[in-house]
């Protein structure tokens, strides 16, 4: 009797932790902006249209344009649990390895090619070289990166995400960019402490 207690009280446990690890479910078709009218409401409220002229400008020290659509920008996607960021990588541009904490993503190949890779909780490296109209997922939580090493020709990607809110974890900048104690870092990836000072001052 104890024995299947236990087990029932871990499958609990378990659901509360899935429930609580996604977007909150919606009870109603779509939620309404807190003082909105929703007699008011028409197709507008479901149109976005911040991707038009494509993404934002490109970064200069990454070479990455993005332009992200989450529920801060667009009021309909609360409670949907979608989002999407469009890409545009200039030749040789990098996304470096990050997480996305909330949500899977799944990545299409509008333009060009991009090599894309994900590691597992063991390590191993899934890597490949996607070609225009190529599809991509990576699950969430894992590192990934995108990188676009063609010298002369841009990439353009769509991203679509399994939140609302996916958020983004940059792990260079999570890392070297944070208070993390030398100690600690120099001792984790086994580097000196000068080598540690140019990878923090790369963050800046």
């Amino acid at each position: 009797m104890s024995h299947s207690l236990a087990i029932l009280t871990t499958l609990a446990l378990l659901l509360i932790t899935h429930s609580q690890a996604s977007d909150p479910e919606t009870v109603s078709d779509f939620n309404v902006p807190n003082g909105a009218d929703e007699s008011k409401l028409d197709g507008v409220f479901f149109t976005y249209t911040g991707l038009r002229g494509g993404a934002a400008s490109t970064s200069s020290t990454t070479g990455l344009g993005r332009k992200s659509v989450t529920v801060q920008d667009f009021a309909a996607l609360d409670g949907m649990g979608v989002s999407m960021e469009l890409m545009e990588f200039q030749p040789g541009s990098v996304n470096v390895p990050h997480t996305h904490p909330r949500g899977a993503e799944i990545l299409f190949v509008v333009d060009g090619s991009l090599t894309v890779g994900t590691t597992d909780s063991n390590g191993k490296l899934y890597k490949n070289v996607l070609q225009k109209g190529d599809v991509f997922v990576f699950p969430k939580g894992l590192p990934h990166y995108q990188a676009n090493f063609d010298k002369t020709n841009k990439a353009v990607a769509v991203a679509a995400f399994g939140s609302s809110n996916a958020g983004t974890v940059s792990l260079p900048k999570s890392l070297f960019g944070s208070n993390i104690d030398n100690e600690v870092l120099t001792k984790a990836f086994k580097i000196s402490a000068d080598n540690l000072q140019q990878l923090r001052a790369g963050q800046n």
